[in-house]
């Protein structure tokens, strides 16, 4: 049964009555985690695009390249932005939901984070409410604040990234912890890793693009370290 096959059951539980709130709330463990995620994203972006005041062909080019969502199933993924969009829930009110949801795994709501810079850079702006969106979101979230720096230096390319803040370390710290702390992020990009985590296996191009990100970075710290 394909993720998008068991979207569709959340929805027809939402065309039973259910708040699409409620239907996080029944979506926690595997393999319906992964449904949940992605439902995740399309809400939290759904709510993030009025941050800045409008949805762009950009930023549904972007989900569509993360999530690959098969054409007889667009429908489906429509309805579930659509809900969110006009649901009169904020986004703090779902993004508290959805920490809830996947309590005691940091990494798939940093995984979710990570979709949701993704979109919201996909028209090339960061806008100053996207910003604050995130931050609020991440916040929410429990994500350390050096962690949600990360991404952003990651993303965005006016954070001026240097390679320190991509891994999360210090310069003053040891070369064998920084290898350490590179070696994890490597093995934690690994698909079975992230699938285990909740995360779909359809959201390849996030590992792709933070196996880069991190493997680019550890080369630039090595090499500084060298010289």
């Amino acid at each position: 049964m394909s993720i998008w096959t068991r979207i569709t059951e959340a929805l027809q539980a939402l065309a039973n009555g259910e708040s699409l709130a409620h239907v996080f709330d029944l979506l926690r463990t595997p393999p319906e985690r992964s449904v949940a995620f992605t439902i995740a994203v399309i809400a939290l972006s759904a709510k993030m695009a009025k941050a800045d005041g409008l949805v762009t062909r950009d930023e549904v080019t972007a989900f569509r390249e993360v999530f690959q969502i098969p054409p007889e199933e667009e429908p489906n993924a429509a309805r579930v932005f659509n809900l969110a969009r006009q649901d009169v829930a904020g986004f703090e009110d779902y993004a508290a939901r959805i920490a809830r949801m996947f309590d005691g795994a940091p990494e798939t709501l940093c995984d979710l984070m990570e979709g949701l810079f993704h979109i919201a850079m996909a028209d090339g702006i960061y806008h100053p409410n996207e910003d604050a969106f995130l931050e609020r979101v991440a916040e929410i979230f429990g994500l350390p604040q050096r962690h949600f720096r990360a991404l952003r230096a990651r993303f965005v390319p006016e954070a001026l990234p240097d390679p320190w803040s991509v891994l999360g370390v210090t310069a003053d710290m040891p070369m064998k912890e920084i290898r350490a702390v590179w070696r994890q992020m490597v093995r934690d990009c690994h698909p079975d890793r992230m699938q285990a985590r909740g995360v779909p296996k359809e959201a390849v191009l996030l590992a792709e693009k933070r196996l880069k990100d991190i493997n680019r970075a550890w080369e630039e710290i090595s090499a500084a370290r060298a010289s």
